[in-house]
């Protein structure tokens, strides 16, 4: 079921967290932590994303070591690609969500042997292209990209220069958009929101509005609950269609996301890397927390507590025998 995903990144430096809020006792914006790789003391250092869904993962990880083991825990916001550097070399533990970098899986894990696999985490993640529902019944034929450009007029904005916008989060973030809107030859723009929180806001105003748009999104995401949007079919993914960035004209896998630990933690970690590799759980559990933390604006603390309240069968199997 696994399969490799694009390691084609902008270049990404740690940014400063503003849709996250109160997750840990660490100021979000930090980049280390003096209790990360702290031999023969109880703490854990967690990278968390800057999307919610990460959030997530980290608050009912946090909650479970502190308060079922013990172990005083803090969390760093980096970006993708710096959190792999930042866990090899022990300035974080463990990274929860992965969507997949094969470039540093090989760099650190199979060469350098300074981060260890910690399983899979139970989601299964996808990247793609999506219309608002209700522009995708009154236009079915815009849910295959051959015939965007019959809608860019449509889809064009005070941002897109002329041509249809194609709304993206952050440049951080895994994205072939660039390359597949080049290649296959449509007439379109990339236009960044900068985060995923802006791209929220951006996606409701157009609903609000029942405007039309066109928007790179992934799932799982707590959105689809409150605006269903309809993926649109990109040319067929195909085991290394992915490989050059520049010449990506393929749709995005499905991927079981991974987790990923230092390996001197992993060895060492004592119950509380045992717990993380034994954490998993679902989509749908995922996504209630998300939508705890982002659309009902409960604290992540708030979230994990009242998710660990009503699903103790669950977390249970996670905690070390």
């Amino acid at each position: 079921m696994a399969r490799t995903r694009i390691a084609a990144l902008a270049a990404a430096a740690a940014i400063t967290v503003t849709a996250l809020t109160g997750c840990g006792a660490a100021d979000m914006t930090r980049q280390s932590s003096p209790y990360a790789d702290a031999k023969g003391s109880r703490t854990v250092t967690l990278s968390v994303q800057s999307w919610v869904g990460a959030q997530a993962n980290v608050a009912v990880a946090q909650y479970l070591l502190e308060h079922e083991l013990g172990y005083r825990v803090d969390t760093v916001q980096i970006d993708e690609v710096p959190a792999w550097d930042a866990l090899s070399q022990g300035r974080v533990d463990a990274i929860l969500e992965d969507w997949g970098h094969p470039e540093q899986e090989k760099r650190y894990i199979d060469d350098k042997g300074t981060i260890a696999r910690g399983g899979e985490l139970g989601v299964t993640g996808h990247i793609g292209w999506f219309v608002p529902t209700y522009f995708a019944e009154e236009h079915p034929d815009v849910t295959d990209w051959k015939n965007l450009n019959k809608y860019a007029d449509q889809l064009r904005t005070a941002e897109s220069g002329g041509k249809g916008q194609l709304l993206d989060g952050s440049p951080s973030y895994v994205t072939n958009d660039k390359a597949l809107v080049n290649n296959l030859d449509l007439d379109y723009q990339v236009v960044f929101a900068g985060s995923e929180a802006a791209q929220i806001t951006q996606i409701r105003q157009f609903a609000k509005e029942k405007k039309p748009f066109l928007t790179y999104w992934y799932k799982p995401q707590w959105l689809f609950e409150k605006v269903p949007m309809t993926e649109v079919k990109l040319p067929d993914y195909k085991e290394g269609c992915d490989a050059d960035a520049e010449k990506v004209a393929c749709a995005y896998p499905h991927t079981p996301l991974q987790k990923f630990l230092n390996s001197r933690f992993e060895a060492d970690g004592g119950d509380a890397a045992a717990f993380l590799k034994k954490f998993r759980w679902t989509t749908d559990m995922q996504n209630d927390v998300s939508l705890m933390i982002a659309d009902q604006k409960l604290s992540p603390q708030e979230a994990a507590a009242r998710w660990v309240k009503q699903n103790e069968a669950t977390w249970r199997t996670w905690l070390p025998s």
